[in-house]
């Protein structure tokens, strides 16, 4: 059964840190790219951080040099490093594969100025 549980969310002061987690039960995990997205109610769903099968990643403008997305094939895991958080970074964090499977329940990241 494919299953994303995310993980490592919070309540955080800005220019705090938090590190998301995603364990993905996937047939084939290490030979798919992951992407890391957020929700904010009344928007669309973005793709903050995107990784390939071969650690390549990209960013979003927004998120860039700030946020560090990363894998462990061995644990069928992404995580994402947040750093000097911002209020306008407070949303709830998906991670699903290219292509996209069913979505999990987020984790929810809430920022504090």
């Amino acid at each position: 059964q494919v299953q994303l549980v995310e993980s490592g969310g919070g309540l955080v002061q800005a220019g705090g840190s938090l590190r998301l987690s995603c364990v993905a039960s996937i047939t084939f995990f290490g030979l798919k790219s992951m992407g890391w997205y957020r929700l904010v109610p009344g928007r669309q769903r973005e793709l903050v951080a995107r990784i390939t099968r071969d650690a390549n990643t990209n960013y979003a403008d927004s998120v860039k040099g700030r946020f560090t997305i990363s894998r462990d094939n061995a644990k069928n895991t992404v995580y994402l490093q947040m750093n000097s958080l911002k209020p306008e970074d407070t949303a709830v964090y998906h991670c699903n594969s290219f292509p996209s499977v069913n979505w999990g329940q987020g984790t929810q990241v809430t920022v504090s100025s």
